[in-house]
């Protein structure tokens, strides 16, 4: 369901995002198990995470509770969320729902 990159800290610069790229369906049969990870995840983000979505080949209602609630938590907790990899579904999505204005496009 979800591949976790995780970059090590320290060297120049300002810390690299965590990546958690996201594939296959999300939906009702998933969004539970999916929700726990990317919460467990926020426990050792860098400043910026970022969910690439290239892979996703179906994204429900569901899918959007996890992405604000995430982002909710994550903001808590001084972590910026952005998405990157929307295929044309994933952004019609967002701009029908209106989310495509609250969530950063990361190239």
């Amino acid at each position: 369901m979800t591949a976790i990159d995780t970059t090590p800290l320290g060297g120049t610069g300002p810390p690299a995002p965590t990546v958690v790229r996201l594939s296959g369906q999300i939906d009702i049969f998933t969004t539970r198990a999916l929700r726990q990870r990317l919460l467990n995840t926020l426990s050792y983000s860098t400043s910026l995470l970022v969910l690439d979505m290239s892979q996703v080949t179906f994204f429900d209602a569901g899918g959007l509770g996890i992405l604000v609630g995430l982002q909710n938590r994550a903001k808590a907790r001084g972590i910026s969320l952005a998405l990157t990899g929307l295929t044309p579904f994933m952004t019609r999505l967002l701009r029908i729902s209106n989310l495509d204005r609250r969530f950063p496009i990361a190239a």
